[in-house]
């Protein structure tokens, strides 16, 4: 909320984007030099490109006139209902989290999001 809010500010007085391109390339930018940041396994260094990463992608979301803590919190429930899905049908499959490699966790979480995803085309048909 704060970096929306700042951006609001700096936006008031024209220091802001004016193309939704120039916000995603800004993104690419901060992904960019925030890798660059992980490879010299600086943890400052890591912490700063992540933190202008966020809020890049705060600017993203506003540009595309969507409320970035409601994206995020709406991203969040999404995760936590697959995962809570994957634990399930790895229980009826004889499974258990904390048991079961990524290779297997991998496969259910994409069968999961391939239903969803496929229920979502079915239902706005």
């Amino acid at each position: 909320m704060r970096a929306e809010k700042a951006q609001k500010k700096a936006a008031r007085v024209n220091f802001d984007w004016e193309e939704l391109g120039d916000v995603l390339a800004k993104v690419d930018e901060e992904l960019s030099e925030t890798k660059e940041a992980i490879e010299s396994s600086d943890k400052q260094r890591i912490a700063d490109e992540i933190g202008d990463l966020l809020f890049a992608v705060v600017n993203l979301a506003r540009k595309s006139k969507l409320d970035a803590e409601s994206v995020l919190q709406s991203g969040t429930d999404k995760f936590v209902a697959r995962f809570n899905e994957m634990e399930d049908r790895l229980r009826q499959r004889g499974g258990k989290l904390g048991q079961a490699n990524l290779e297997e966790l991998d496969s259910v979480w994409n069968e999961i999001k391939t239903e969803r995803a496929a229920k979502r085309v079915a239902a706005g048909a």
